[in-house]
């Protein structure tokens, strides 16, 4: 009876190792073709946020006088944030009919496209984030316990991401403008997210809508732990928790459905 089921859970182990080899061999292709040729390469990663900080604290600190404690970090924590989940969404558009080769061959595991490219987003923000710390120590901000739980909040993310990146990957297969709309639509959620601007700044009679939306937690719980040095509200990250765990299966399973489909229309 042990050596069955030792033989039944060794199919499913190589093929879990299948995965993740698979996984990590696609994003460094992607990381590859993504800086080939690039004088500058992954340095691209912290010069597009560190330019928009610097016309940030320019327009909000110099101009408007908004008046928020440790702006550099504030504003530089809500860039790498969004940044992660807004490149990964709009990239993820384009993942079935750029990948062409990849979806015609039989038994290529089409869903693994989108966490590949969720993957990528996460590098470049690991990448990134010691020069968070760095703002971080230079606003005289110290580390403290609640840090232990930013692998959390990656991990929220990250499903997050993904559960819209399944859905939005198949739509754009059979409607080429959804990357077009998707690019409009992140760019107005850029400035309708707290991200350089506080939450506190919202009128009231919005601020219900603001606290449902997963990104608003998300960003507040970032910055609830790297930057006021506390624990952030558990019933909020609970329920980011549970929006995420909700997310994931629909989107997956839109996805799979319309990957039926996929060779036919690329």
């Amino acid at each position: 009876m042990f050596l069955h089921i030792t033989q039944a859970r060794s199919p499913h182990k190589r093929q879990l190792i299948y995965y993740r080899d698979l996984i990590r061999e696609l994003v460094v292709r992607d990381l590859k073709l993504l800086y080939k040729r690039s004088v500058l390469g992954i340095g691209w990663t912290l010069i597009s946020p560190l330019l928009q900080l610097a016309v940030f604290a320019f327009v909000f600190r110099s101009v408007l006088q908004v008046k928020i404690p440790q702006y550099a970090s504030f504003a530089f924590s809500g860039l790498l944030i969004w940044t992660w989940t807004q490149s990964a969404l709009f990239q993820a558009t384009g993942l079935i009919t750029s990948n062409r080769a990849l979806i015609r061959q039989p038994g290529f595991p089409i869903a693994a496209l989108p966490i590949i490219t969720v993957t990528t987003g996460l590098i470049h923000f690991l990448l990134a984030l010691p020069v968070l710390l760095i703002f971080l120590a230079i606003d005289g901000i110290s580390w403290s316990a609640s840090i232990l739980l930013l692998p959390i909040l990656l991990a929220f993310q990250f499903i997050l991401t993904v559960s819209f990146a399944y859905p939005l990957a198949a739509l754009n297969v059979t409607f080429r403008d959804t990357q077009h709309t998707l690019g409009v639509l992140l760019q107005l959620m850029f400035y309708l997210l707290p991200i350089f601007y506080s939450v506190e700044q919202v009128p009231s009679s919005l601020q219900l809508v603001y606290h449902i939306n997963p990104m608003v937690i998300l960003l507040e719980a970032y910055r609830t732990i790297l930057i006021q040095g506390k624990f952030p509200d558990w019933p909020l990250l609970l329920l980011l928790g549970v929006i995420s765990g909700l997310l994931l299966p629909i989107g997956y399973r839109i996805f799979k459905r319309q990957s039926q489909r996929f060779v036919e229309e690329i």
